[in-house]
């Protein structure tokens, strides 16, 4: 890590320049631009036919996933709080634009992709990227093998070249059964294109992994196109592509429209930082640095304002294109500047070719990538880790392809959150502290109501005392208390305490003294008696010491 990004601390300010300041500062050369382009290059030669792919099965025109792709792009990079990251139209928002755009048609696409703009700029301005990447594994695992599952089914109907009359339902079982129903419309030549394209995909993949196996292969099956190979191409259905970015427009503001584009834009906004700050941490571990989550997420809703502003739809930060651009030998945000740059004179000069690529071969790299996405060992793996681990699974993935997204991750995270709740509430312990008790816990038995004799007795409290432990343990202490006696608790291994654990120990308080007996605290760190005293832990009615020695010398009888 450099002194520059070691600096920018949550505090500093400089948690929110743009990486590209940080490469400037470090001197950038010649050499360093060379490498930079020839990076540029190859995921440009990568994100080309992906864009063009995802923007259609998200039912929009191919042109629109390269102007996401270009201004978009250009933007995460220029702007973001990451050296490699790079943006684009993302496969894991397919479901989402498909379903806005079957709901509230391209201005509302346009309109909600405008308004998650601001609302990822000012989740990042706030300082709330933090939070975002608590989400647990088991959730973002899930989400992803969900949206793969959802891509896939998605491309079914031009990787076979199918005819749905009544169009393509949104739901997944009422798509599958409609494709089964439109089986006898089958195009041989289309599953022979999909086939051929995943088929060089693989190949080259494993036997030449530098050559751009996506551009080559739906190359190819463009010129089989050309050739009078009989399947339908995005000039059959969208007619020819654009050779210039359009001029910038702002988005309809109609108020119904505005109402109904706002929901959409929450969502994308939620997705979007979720996708971005996943693949900048992907990033990070290939190359040992470090990013600035609100930085990337400040970027990330500027490049989406700039995005709906040029007709395009949502843009984040793309693992495939992150971990392209890092393998390629990238030197820093100039890379992924390059890459939109690089598109722009693609689009100028060879849009008039992209009218022959066949449907079927866009299907064909979008299974290809669903295969690949789908993250099946890491899901494997935690279906068998425990019980708890395999419900977050489940849940998640469920939700995510049966019903929504955003439903998926709200519903996973929170089964997390209340499982790790769970495993804490169990990892704190109240265990009776004997004589010669060194402290390393050789003295130490766990309470049995049994044991409990004489005038004083003294329990060493273990692990973060909050509601969860609480609501554990406090019938144990209630049980303790239930005679007159000295009672003495070291909260020595206690870190963290919260309201509802400081409020259990004003009530054992009270409840000891109504019974003749005596609370002793000892061993709070200042934190925690902090706590304990705003919320009415106090003298007379408990006597605080430092040490259990201490407790023990003035409060236990002679003999």
């Amino acid at each position: 890590m450099t002194n520059s990004e070691a600096t920018a601390t949550p505090h500093s300010g400089g948690e929110f320049l743009p990486k590209i300041v940080t490469v400037l500062r470090e001197g950038y050369g010649l050499a360093d631009l060379r490498a930079d382009a020839l990076a540029g290059l190859t995921v440009a030669v990568v994100a080309l036919p992906l864009s063009m792919a995802i923007a259609i099965a998200s039912g929009v025109g191919p042109e629109r996933g390269l102007y996401t792709a270009i201004v978009g792009g250009f933007l995460v990079s220029a702007l973001g709080g990451s050296r490699f990251q790079v943006g684009g139209p993302a496969g894991a928002f397919i479901v989402l634009v498909s379903a806005c755009v079957m709901e509230v048609g391209l201005p509302g696409l346009i309109l909600a992709t405008f308004l998650s703009g601001f609302i990822l700029a000012a989740v990042g301005a706030l300082r709330l990227g933090t939070y975002i990447r608590f989400i647990p594994y088991p959730v973002t695992v899930a989400f992803t093998t969900g949206i793969a599952v959802i891509i896939a089914t998605s491309q079914l109907r031009d990787a076979f070249g199918l005819t749905l009359p009544g169009g393509e339902p949104g739901a997944i079982i009422p798509k599958l059964q409609a494709l089964w129903d439109a089986r006898a419309t089958l195009s041989p030549g289309a599953v022979a294109v999909a086939a051929g394209t995943i088929g060089i995909i693989a190949a080259l993949k494993r036997w030449r992994p530098h050559w751009p196996g996506m551009l080559i292969a739906v190359a190819v099956a463009a010129a089989a196109a050309a050739a009078g190979l009989q399947v339908e191409t995005i000039g059959d259905r969208f007619g020819g592509l654009p050779r210039v970015l359009p001029a910038p427009a702002l988005p309809d503001f109609d108020p119904a429209l505005l109402a109904d584009a706002l929901p959409w834009a929450v969502s994308f906004a939620l997705l979007g930082a979720i996708e971005s700050l996943l693949s900048a941490v992907v990033a990070d571990g290939m190359t040992g640095r470090r990013h600035r989550s609100n930085a990337e997420l400040v970027a990330q809703g500027l490049a989406n304002i700039g995005s709906a502003l040029f007709g395009g739809f949502c843009v984040t930060g793309t693992i495939a294109r992150t971990a392209t651009n890092v393998r390629a030998g990238s030197r820093g945000p100039v890379s992924g500047m390059l890459h939109a740059l690089f598109l722009l004179g693609f689009m100028l000069v060879a849009a008039p070719l992209a009218a022959d690529i066949p449907l079927a071969a866009l299907a064909g790299v979008l299974l290809f990538v669903a295969w690949n996405m789908a993250e099946k060992e890491e899901i494997w793996s935690l279906l068998r880790a425990s019980r708890a681990d395999a419900a977050i699974v489940l849940v998640t993935f469920l939700l995510v392809v049966f019903r929504d997204l955003t439903e998926g991750i709200i519903a996973g995270a929170a089964l997390g959150g209340a499982v790790f709740i769970r495993r804490m509430s169990e990892a704190a312990r109240l265990d009776r502290h004997l004589p010669g008790d060194t402290g390393d816990g050789g003295g130490e038995t766990p309470y049995d109501a049994a044991t409990q004799e004489g005038d004083v007795v003294v329990y060493r409290l273990r692990g973060a005392w909050f509601f969860g432990a609480a609501a554990t343990l406090g019938a144990v202490l209630d049980r303790i208390a239930d005679r007159p006696r000295v009672f003495v608790v070291d909260l020595s291994d206690v870190p963290f305490i919260d309201s509802s654990g400081a409020r259990s120990f004003e009530v054992l308080a009270r409840q000891t003294e109504r019974k003749g007996g005596r609370l002793v605290l000892t061993g709070a760190s200042p934190e925690v008696r902090r706590m304990l005293l705003s919320q009415g832990v106090r003298e007379p009615h408990v006597a605080w010491r430092a040490r259990i020695d201490d407790a023990l010398a003035e409060f236990q009888r002679p003999g």
